[in-house]
């Protein structure tokens, strides 16, 4: 997997590291012993939370009213917006802009399931209950649902003290790019659009939460992954300050990628939920809720231009990034948008470069860590440019990138923005991925595929992939005066602290909360080598403990942190340990302390190995006798005690200067793709037929486990390049509640990749290693979307690269559908159609014999109790107005049921001919409405009743229920009209079908 280059001075050369070596965490994983958030026992007495969410994107709340949900038995409490408002305040806001976000709905919700109310029963099924009878009356707004629209100065903010849905815009100008820009051959441009993704963990949120009365301070266990940066800000948010908030991690974490930062709310939430009861409060998310409010990445419209040269070298780019981030900055936003801000002319030597950066809100769930964090976003535009600028020149596209590769020798490397290029020798890892991955080879095969009239394309990619985030980045979105105003941020301070008890045996701990990368297992590799002892001596803890354990703002898992800082802070802890070690038993081996060796879990002289005491005796004598001890321990027995932590953080990492130049990230990987894909021509269907991946991730500490890293990076990229998309209607309506229609690829879709390794140890961390988790989430969308130009010979459709949106460019659109095609008869079929508003739209027709006379049929459906009678689900009908009811209906789709208050209006009439019939309605499960039109046509056996309408359904019952619409919708009309015509003295409905086990007990012959 590796080279085998040598590690950097001072960092130790054992047995362990570098080896592959299986995950010692999957041991309890595989048997099913794992202890997650939701397995943890409870406190007595502990509430279940169920929150009931908006059904509408866009809207003031006029009234709560939850007396109905407090009388549900087993119902303790509900809290809204006003227990919010008086125990807990506003989220800080990344920027110096007026709007409030709040962990439950205040004044108004603005997007589709944000928190309105929270129900606190004594189990989760009860608490579910009582939300269908908590009334809430909404005054709807009109939405803001692209970043075009919320460009608009006319479109309605989303927040009235903004003015407006920019929330800030900030142009950066480094070096000269209008002097090259007028040098230059020529100008070359893209615009692009990255969609909103996530990350879809296994585990959703869990969250678990108490409230100290007696010292006002709050205790809460979940699976928050950090960063710690957000733990003041929920401090504040409870009104306590930050030692009164302890916050638990569970030894296991189901996943997150990133998303599970986004908990942070709902911990307020749930804590504020605790002090209104006076009890233990947990709740656990669903999948649908996931989906749905927890978080996703952000979307981004880009415009680059190149200043180019006519062989294809670049000399300049004037960008424009426009970043959604959803309804509220939440923290740590925007920093997607500023990530990359050091690494944004990516692995190549661009010196000239223009930036406009703007944020805007719209009414969708707000936006968060997510993997490859704003690096997708960035390297979709800027190498679907390089792509772009060589075909405008006629250009080979990899000898375009050849060109403009930072060289070797430049490096370290400075960017145009002020970023730091650490180490690696980018011309040379691509070539050796050119030879290594087989490129000629594949070339071969594109032509002799074209050559049978078949679409086939390749795609190149190259990027750096930066790691361990400098805390100050975030702070470019500010002027430098606002920043001077606010004091410096910089930083990326890593926590480790190491420990060697009585016996000989090494604990350590991190304050980073693994996700599945193998924390347990390098640490111990890490460790094992500075003490020279065995793997299974060290004993790794990752919970963490804000109350007791050591951390820092910086602390958590996120920003490819792990393999470079973390597990160097916790070889630099173990280095001091062992030293300290060394000097206390040098006078013991007759030894100077420089010249101690531990190894083979032995500690002996370097010029006499036969003199060595075992590791465990030093070890006991630490403890036993530090008395004794022939060095090292201070007055005060300070220097024997056997635990070191260490707080580390990378030198390169300063403040951004005046001139908004920023270092990002402490080191940068480098990676260069490229691939085959072959495109059906018929269907449009996308198939990867070879993926190469080459990196460049610095010193490898396991590389079994970066495998791991780089193939689950692959397949989250795959899913965002070809499958995975929220999906919103104009009106702002989720459409993606399931894994029926958020596609997450399985193994059957994501190919396995040939993976090369280069080592360039980077000199800025302590073991030469570099962020390896989320580099293919940056280069893979791209890499596939070039070889999809190449395969079409022009542009590719927005991301995700579907069939049907591939189709729509291979073939000529479809004829239209003929006059008179439509279905008729009782068995009519319901279509989806698009929809005025972009929600769950439906349009049907048909017609059905009712053995009456018009006259009759009529007078049934004018009539409020023969009305009632005959809609499916109705519990109650009355009358609010001339030729219009307000209903009570009972309505299920699938898995979603729920109680809807519906408006009903007659129009149009024209009796006994024909009548337009509209409604409305709205329940904890969402909102729909539609509109009919039905004739009367007298006949010889009575009235044909003639019928043509349109639907639309948004919230949970659109998000989950989408794909079953349609059968739902001929379900309840069937019913409609098997009760017309009985009313009208037809045959009767027939009987409900039996029970599968009565029809089962029938086929025994046991139940006639």
């Amino acid at each position: 997997m590796g080279t085998g280059a040598p590690a950097p001075v001072g960092a130790p050369v054992g047995a362990l590291v570098g080896r592959p070596m299986p995950r010692v965490e999957d041991g309890a994983l595989l048997t099913g012993v794992a202890r997650y958030a939701d397995d943890l026992p409870v406190k007595p007495g502990t509430l279940h939370a169920a929150i009931l969410r908006s059904p509408h994107a866009h809207a003031e709340i006029l009234a709560v009213d939850t007396a109905a949900a407090l009388a549900v038995p087993g119902v303790a409490a509900v809290v809204t917006g006003a227990d919010a408002q008086r125990f807990a305040s506003p989220f800080l806001v990344g920027v110096r802009a007026p709007m409030e976000h709040w962990c439950v709905a205040v004044d108004r919700v603005r997007h589709v399931g944000e928190p309105v109310a929270v129900v606190l029963a004594d189990s989760r099924y009860q608490a579910e209950d009582a939300l269908d009878r908590i009334a809430v009356r909404y005054r709807p707004l009109p939405p803001v649902t692209s970043i075009v629209q919320a460009l608009d100065p006319a479109s309605e903010p989303l927040h009235p003290a903004l003015g407006s849905n920019l929330v800030n815009s900030r142009s950066f100008r480094y070096g000269d790019p209008e002097a090259a820009f007028a040098r230059a051959d020529r100008s070359v441009s893209v615009e692009v659009e990255f969609p909103r993704n996530s990350c879809t963990p296994m585990e959703c949120f869990v969250v678990l939460a108490d409230h100290d009365a007696a010292e006002d301070a709050y205790e809460v266990l979940s699976n928050f992954s950090g960063p710690f940066a957000v733990h003041p800000v929920m401090a504040r948010a409870l009104k306590v300050p930050g030692s009164r908030l302890r916050l638990r991690t569970p030894p296991h974490s189901g996943g997150s990628f990133g998303n599970k930062q986004a908990v942070f709310p709902y911990i307020v939430l749930m804590a504020v939920c605790a002090r209104v009861t006076g009890r233990p409060v947990k709740w656990v998310e669903d999948r649908l809720e996931h989906l749905m409010a927890a978080t996703s990445a952000t979307a981004r419209r880009m415009r680059i231009d190149a200043a180019v040269e006519a062989d294809g070298r670049v000399l300049a780019l004037r960008m424009e990034q426009t970043e959604d981030c959803g309804a509220y900055l939440r923290a740590p936003e925007p920093a997607s948008l500023y990530r990359n801000h050091g690494n944004l002319t990516g692995a190549y030597d661009i010196p000239d470069l223009a930036v406009t950066n703007r944020i805007v809100v719209t009414n969708k769930t707000p936006t968060g860590l997510n993997r490859g964090f704003g690096g997708g976003q960035l390297y979709y535009g800027l190498e679907r440019l390089m792509n772009r600028v060589a075909a405008e020149l006629g250009l080979d596209p990899l000898d375009v990138i050849r060109r403009n590769l930072v060289a070797a020798e430049a490096m370290p490397y400075r960017t145009a923005s002020g970023g730091s290029l650490d180490s690696g020798d980018y011309p040379a890892t691509l070539e050796e991925a050119v030879r290594d991955g087989g490129l000629a080879a594949l070339k071969a095969r594109r032509d002799a595929r074209r050559a049978e009239g078949r679409l086939y394309g390749i795609g190149y990619a190259a990027v750096v992939e930066p790691s361990i985030s400098n805390m100050g980045y975030i702070s470019t979105v500010l002027t430098a005066e606002e920043r001077r105003k606010a004091g410096p941020k910089n930083g990326a301070q890593a926590t480790a602290s190491v420990a060697v008890d009585p016996t000989g045996g090494v604990s350590v701990h991190v304050s980073s909360a693994p996700q599945g990368q193998g924390h347990r297992t390098v640490l111990a590799q890490v460790v094992a080598d500075v003490f020279g002892l065995r793997f299974e001596d060290i004993r790794v803890n990752t919970d963490l403990d804000t109350g007791k354990d050591a951390w820092s703002i910086a602390s958590g898992n996120y920003s490819s942190r792990f393999a470079g800082a973390v597990a160097g802070a916790a070889q630099v802890a173990a280095t001091r340990l062992r030293d300290r070690m060394a000097a206390q038993v040098a006078g013991s081996l007759n030894s100077r302390p420089e010249e101690v060796r531990f190894a083979g879990g032995k500690v002996f002289a370097a010029g006499n190995p036969d003199n060595a005491l075992s590791f465990s005796r030093v070890a006991a004598a630490g403890h036993w006798a530090p008395g004794t001890l022939s060095a090292g321990h201070g007055p005060d027995g300070r220097e024997a005690a056997l635990r070191e932590t260490a707080f580390w953080t990378p030198e390169p990492l300063k403040a951004p200067t005046d001139a908004d130049h920023i270092n990002s990230s402490a080191c940068y990987g480098f990676i260069f793709d490229f691939c085959g894909v072959e495109i059906d021509r018929d269907t449009g269907a996308v198939r990867i037929d070879r993926y190469v991946t080459m990196h460049d991730a610095g010193r490898l500490l396991n590389p079994l486990l970066v495998e791991g890293q780089i193939l689950g990076g692959f397949a989250h990229a795959v899913g965002a390049a070809l499958y995975e998309e929220y999906a919103y209607g104009d009106d702002g309506r989720f459409l993606s509640g399931t894994f029926a229609d958020y596609l997450v690829p399985t193994a059957c879709e994501v190919p396995v990749p040939v993976i090369l390794h280069r080592e360039s140890p980077s000199p800025v961390t302590p073991l030469g290693a570099k962020g390896v988790g989320e580099g293919n989430c940056m280069s893979t969308p791209a890499c596939l979307a070039n070889a999809v130009a190449d395969a079409l010979g022009g542009p590719v459709p927005p991301l995700p690269l579907t069939p049907a949106k591939i189709a729509a460019l291979i073939h000529p659109p479809e004829p239209p559908r003929p006059a008179g095609a439509g279905a008729s008869g009782a068995g009519a079929v319901a279509t989806p159609a698009p929809s005025a508003s972009g929600g769950r739209g439906l349009t049907g027709e048909g017609s059905r014999e009712v053995p009456a006379p018009p006259e009759q049929v009529w007078a049934i459906l004018l009539d409020p109790k023969e009305l009632a009678a005959l809609l499916p689900g109705c519990e109650a009908l009355d009358r609010a107005g001339p030729d219009a009811y307000r209903a009570e209906v009972v309505v299920g789709i699938g898995p979603v049921r729920g109680r809807y208050t519906a408006e009903v209006a007659l129009s149009d009439l024209d009796p006994p001919r024909s009548l337009t019939l509209t409604g409305s309605g709205a329940s904890a499960l969402g909102t729909g409405r539609g509109t009919g039109h039905v004739t009367l046509e007298r006949t010889a056996g009575g009235t044909r009743v003639t019928y043509r309408y349109s639907a639309e359904v948004g919230g949970k019952v659109a998000a989950v229920g989408g794909r079953m619409l349609d059968s739902a919708s001929r379900l309840l009309i069937g019913q409609f009209f098997e009760k017309l015509v009985a009313r009208a003295g037809g045959a009767p409905a027939p009987a409900e079908r039996p029970g599968l086990l009565a029809r089962l007990l029938r086929f025994l012959g046991l139940n006639q």
